[in-house]
């Protein structure tokens, strides 16, 4: 692994000096997501055809894999280290308020997302969350905005946290989106688990009401749902990372992915069709259509995107196959020069 340049190699060491509030917060929402998983099996009320705590433990899992990327994350940025602690800090307290109150709602028995029922928890909860929301979309946007500015490890590595930070704000964005989107539609009134009357105004779904969806996600199947693009951006990062650390395990058997330029180009290519699928999402979402019933205008732009990635994907590996005897060279260079290289790394930050 370090032999790509990505040292993505994680110890118990190294866990220990990972930002301690997000660390925090990834322990809470691990421990969320066992009583969720709990709570699907032993507690059998629902809210629109969904276990209460489907959704504490799709927020629960969700905040563990993106909290835990960000907690890995921030201590590696080198430039405003205190701004960056800061960040890190107001979003490990937002997801914990934010998420918690999707917990406590969940055992209330009620929703959390939308209610305008008028219980005095609920309204106050209500101005909180949303508040929340704002702390977390703003405490990512300025890591993104820090990431541009500073490399973390290799040329792969760099552009694939880059790119992944920075489309999982945009999912956020859209998530922001959702409310504006949907409430032209009015107030309904749904019943909580009790059967009790409780007032939504908005909603997840484009075209469509919220409820009957999708096993566990509850993403529409009768029309557009802007969660689905939310959820493909968000996590962005994590399928980006999991490229480059594919890559770099294989730079050990393929001679041509022991190149930085080559894994980054093969990365960059990730990046290109995995944000064209966020943006086909988004807008198959916008014109009211379910991710699984996909009209003839979004397949051709699915099998666009196929075509145009395995066409870079092929152009970049000719090209590697190509400038492989440079390569060799500059390999055996860096082998030469290997001591000198690294001597600066073992200097304390």
């Amino acid at each position: 692994m370090n032999q790509s340049g990505s040292r993505l190699s994680v110890s118990y060491a190294e866990v220990r000096s990972w930002h301690r509030p997000l660390t925090i917060m990834v322990a809470a929402m691990s421990a969320l997501v066992v009583v969720a998983s709990v709570g699907l099996f032993a507690d059998g009320r629902e809210l629109l055809q969904q276990s209460v705590w489907a959704k504490p433990l799709k927020f629960g899992a969700s905040f563990v894999m993106y909290g835990a990327t960000l907690a890995w994350l921030i201590p590696k940025l080198r430039r405003a280290r205190r701004t960056m602690w800061i960040a890190g800090t107001v979003f490990a307290v937002a997801g914990l308020i934010d998420v918690g109150f999707i917990a406590v709602q969940a055992a209330r028995g009620t929703f959390s997302h939308f209610n305008a029922g008028t219980d005095p928890f609920n309204q106050i909860g209500q101005q909180i969350f949303s508040t929340g929301v704002f702390g977390l979309f703003g405490a990512s946007l300025i890591v993104a905005v820090m990431l541009l500015f500073q490399r973390v490890g290799d040329a792969a590595l760099t552009w694939a946290l880059r790119a992944g930070i920075g489309l999982a704000v945009l999912g956020m964005a859209l998530a922001s989106f959702i409310t504006g989107w949907t409430s032209a539609a009015g107030r309904r009134t749904v019943e909580d688990a009790y059967g009790s009357p409780v007032p939504l105004v908005g909603g997840h779904g484009v075209g469509a009401p919220d409820g009957g969806g999708m096993p566990l996600t509850n993403w529409s199947t009768t029309g557009g749902d802007l969660r689905v693009p939310h959820f493909i951006g968000l996590h962005s990062v994590q399928v980006f990372v999991l490229t480059v650390l594919v890559l770099a395990a294989l730079a050990s058997r393929i001679g041509l992915l022991r190149h930085e330029r080559v894994r980054a180009q093969l990365t960059g290519v990730v990046i290109l069709a995995y944000s064209a699928l966020f943006t086909i999402t988004a807008w198959q979402a916008l014109r009211g259509q379910s991710l699984i019933h996909p009209d003839a205008a979004t397949w051709t732009a699915l099998a666009a995107t196929a075509v145009m990635t395995a066409l870079l994907a092929a152009l970049a590996v000719t090209a590697a196959h190509r400038d492989q005897p440079a390569h060799r060279d500059e390999l055996a260079h860096g082998e030469t020069t290997a001591p000198a290289d690294h001597r600066p790394a073992t200097t304390p930050s």
